[in-house]
Formats: structure tokens, sequence, C-alpha cells
């Protein structure tokens, strides 16, 4: 999935945290942060793949079939 498309589902998905009746503020605070925490992990993660496939045009197969492009 592209990078911005996980962006615009994220700030989707903080929005309706920060507006949960449900959630302490506490709560909110620490689910915010693990979504902080994965997005920058999945950037991380795209980069690997995409620096991968850059260096070895031969693993764009292999990392479509796993459903990781």
């Amino acid at each position: 999935m592209p990078h911005h498309k996980h962006h615009e589902k994220l700030e989707k998905l903080k929005e309706a945290i920060r507006s949960s009746d449900k959630l302490t503020e506490e709560q909110k605070s620490n689910a915010l942060a693990h979504i902080e925490e994965w997005y920058e992990e999945d950037k991380a993660f795209g980069a690997l793949i995409e620096s991968l496939i850059e260096k070895f045009a031969e693993l764009e197969p292999i990392f479509a079939e796993l459903g990781l492009i």
C-alpha cells in the first residue's frame, strides 16, 4: 500500500482516538504513542524494501509474491 494511504488511514485513526469518549486521556496518549511508533517502523520497513529492490532487482518478484509491495 502506498505510503500516503497509510498516512491518511493513520490520521483518521488518530482523530477517532482523540475524540473518543470511551478512553481516558492516558489511554488516548498511550494509543497515539503506539500508532506513531508503528508508523515510524512501517516507514523504515518500506525504506528497507525499496533499498533492497534498488540493489537487487531480482528480489522484487519475491517481495510481491509475499505481499510486501
